[in-house]
């Protein structure tokens, strides 16, 4: 379902195939598009696309000099336009039948229509790989597409799959042969051990590289596999195989991008250059703005901007936003060092092995196509049923999602296909509208680095006074251990202390109860999910935190608390949730199991509960608990 064959070998690609890495790409009949911008010379306003967003900029066809017709080319970011180039179309048009791009002199580029070349002067920044004239769209090739290496080296991070995969992809396209590496970072390793030698991430990527590796083996290479400081491993092995060019997908964490500045820094240093790649979203950084050009801080106007430029016609969708990055190597072509390199083990990286197929965790690309099948069919459910945690409502797909064994781009294709075909419609546009969540955390993630350092979105909410000290510290390891005597609460943290993972609208009432009924630093909170998730990622989290604690960008107002007995009894009326993790309590009735404190006597000696002892008692009262967090946001209030 993720249109994956052993490597994405997926049949022949239907993108273009560029001869010697120097081709253009024209849509549609070149001639016919030619003759309409010939009709056509006043131009048209048009914004760019490049998928190497690191390099990227706009460039609008903003005016034109009709007697010398020269197209002006403008950068139209955020609207404040700067000329960084001209370009001149002749009208004598002949017996050509593609279109050529190469690097000009002085770093411009150069386009030969029909014969004619047209040249791009003066230009300061990074080449575009788009320029829209008259509304076509004539693609420049990248950089990495300008030059035939020999060697390149993949790096892979979040993206551990051989398939629709945008750096694989091009450094195929790019080199004569490609090298994969996988580096099992000490700098975020390391870290991890202070928290004990059990971590399921690493054990999750460690079978999900077993099983690229053997997929890469299929075809004669292999996957270099490393536990080293990735600032320092990258540049020696690419000096030690005499590597080209280094290609990686993007990475948006501020640790990341440090972490891709300095091996960058130190591969220009050996003249080798690192192209990097959108792969894990859909849309990223600057490529949804508001109607003025500034970045949302609401999501469902980003929502609606996200899917107009998705769907720019209704029923139609742009195929060129999500393309599928097909990974076709040559006999050869996929290279490994000899003697091939042993993977370290979990072990000798001082983790434990764990069985995760016991904890139902399906690992690698197989994992995530597994759980994709299993979800499909219950798609058209997806709205009503993944509110209640006792039933099977969530695609579970999240934590591939994180190291990216699965792909973005094909979930979106799904869910637009469900959408638009009318079968299992409402469920789709539900889950596309998650997926469209997590490109929005990114978005903000990029745009306020600030939350990544532990500040409130909006800056008023650092003005509040969190419960501190011994009887705070108590509160919270109760929390944490799932003791706090409201059984919802209590059943979510021991799902997420024992499986690394918690149903999202358990994320909620948890969050929300350690706020805004212990009155307790959301950032605690933040940390500690961070410490347990499976599917940890720095800017959901974060904004899911955020919006519990109502400091974030769209976040739930201050003065909504969610109540846990009756978010309770709506989402898990039966007990049935609760009843999985807190087996004391399985012989409450469905009336007191929400809240055994308050269930008679009788009732409680018949279920074999005595409160304290089988079960703890409330930790906090919830209605007092309430008026003290008003009163606590009451400095948000003032300001």
């Amino acid at each position: 379902m993720q249109d994956k064959t052993p490597l994405d070998l997926h049949g022949s690609a239907k993108q273009h195939r560029l001869a010697g890495g120097r081709h253009a790409i024209m849509g549609g009949n070149l001639k016919r598009q030619l003759k309409t911008l010939e009709q056509h010379p006043h131009g048209h306003v048009g914004r760019s696309v490049d998928d190497h967003a690191e390099r990227a900029i706009t460039i609008v066809l903003a005016q034109v000099d009709h007697g010398a017709t020269k197209y002006r080319v403008e950068h139209g970011r955020h609207r404040d336009q700067e000329m960084i180039g001209e370009l001149q179309i002749r009208k004598v048009w002949k017996k050509i039948d593609a279109a050529r791009a190469w690097r000009g002199g002085l770093g411009g580029m150069r386009l030969a229509l029909l014969g004619h070349e047209t040249y791009f002067s003066s230009i300061t920044r990074h080449h575009r790989s788009t320029v829209t004239l008259a509304g076509l769209a004539f693609n420049f090739i990248p950089d990495h597409l300008m030059t035939t290496y020999d060697r390149a080296l993949v790096w892979f991070r979040r993206d551990l799959r051989s398939f629709d995969h945008a750096a694989l992809h091009h450094a195929l396209a790019s080199a004569k042969q490609v090298f994969c590496v996988f580096i099992f970072d000490k700098d975020i390793l390391d870290p991890l051990l202070a928290y004990g030698s059990l971590d399921r991430r690493v054990a999750f990527i460690h079978a999900s590289l077993r099983e690229l590796d053997a997929e890469l083996q299929q075809h004669g290479g292999g996957l270099i596999v490393k536990h080293a400081h990735a600032c320092e491993a990258i540049p020696k092995l690419a000096q030690e195989l005499n590597i080209d060019a280094v290609f990686c997908n993007h990475d948006y964490e501020p640790y990341a991008r440090q972490r891709d500045q300095d091996v960058a820094d130190a591969l220009a240093q050996q003249q080798r250059p690192l192209f990097s790649f959108k792969d894990q979203v859909i849309f990223e950084k600057d490529e949804v703005l508001s109607q003025v050009g500034n970045p949302f801080s609401v999501f469902t106007p980003y929502k609606n901007a996200w899917l107009k430029k998705f769907q720019p016609t209704p029923g139609m969708l742009d195929s060129s936003l999500i393309p599928h990055w097909h990974v076709q190597p040559k006999p050869g072509q996929l290279a490994l060092p000899s003697p091939s390199p042993v993977m370290p083990s979990l072990t000798e990286m001082g983790f434990e092995e764990i069985d995760l197929s016991a904890q139902h965790l399906p690992t690698g690309m197989q994992g995530g196509q597994m759980l994709m099948d299993d979800f499909l069919p219950r798609l058209s459910r997806y709205g009503e049923a993944r509110d209640f945690p006792s039933i099977k409502g969530p695609s579970y797909l999240s934590v591939h999602l994180r190291f990216g064994t699965v792909s973005i781009r094909a979930l979106a294709r799904h869910a637009m296909d469900a959408i638009r075909s009318g079968t299992r419609a409402d469920g789709a546009a539900v889950w596309l509208a998650e997926l469209i969540w997590r490109d929005f955390y990114f978005m903000i993630l990029h745009h306020h680095p600030k939350v990544a350092q532990g500040a409130a979105f909006k800056p008023e909410y650092d003005r509040i006074a969190w419960e501190e000290g011994a009887q705070a510290d108590a509160l919270f390891t109760a929390w944490c251990e799932g003791r706090t005597g409201y059984p919802l609460v209590d059943a979510a943290m021991l799902q997420l202390n024992r499986s690394g993972y918690m149903h999202n609208r358990l994320r909620m009432v948890t969050a929300c109860f350690l706020i805004k009924d212990l009155g307790i630093d959301w950032r605690r909170g933040e940390a500690y999910f961070a410490q347990k998730l499976n599917d940890f990622d720095l800017s959901a989290n974060n904004g899911g935190w955020q919006w519990a604690a109502s400091s974030g960008c769209d976040a739930q107002p201050y003065f909504r608390i969610f109540n846990p007995i009756t978010q309770s009894q709506k989402f898990d009326a039966e007990g049935k949730f609760i009843k999985r993790y807190l087996p004391q309590l399985d012989k409450l009735d469905a009336k007191h199991i929400h809240a055994p404190w308050l269930a008679p006597s009788m009732t409680l000696d018949m279920a074999g509960v005595t409160i304290g002892k089988d079960y703890p008692a409330p930790i906090v009262v919830h209605d007092e608990a309430r008026k003290n967090t008003l009163a606590r946001y009451a400095v948000v209030k003032k300001s």
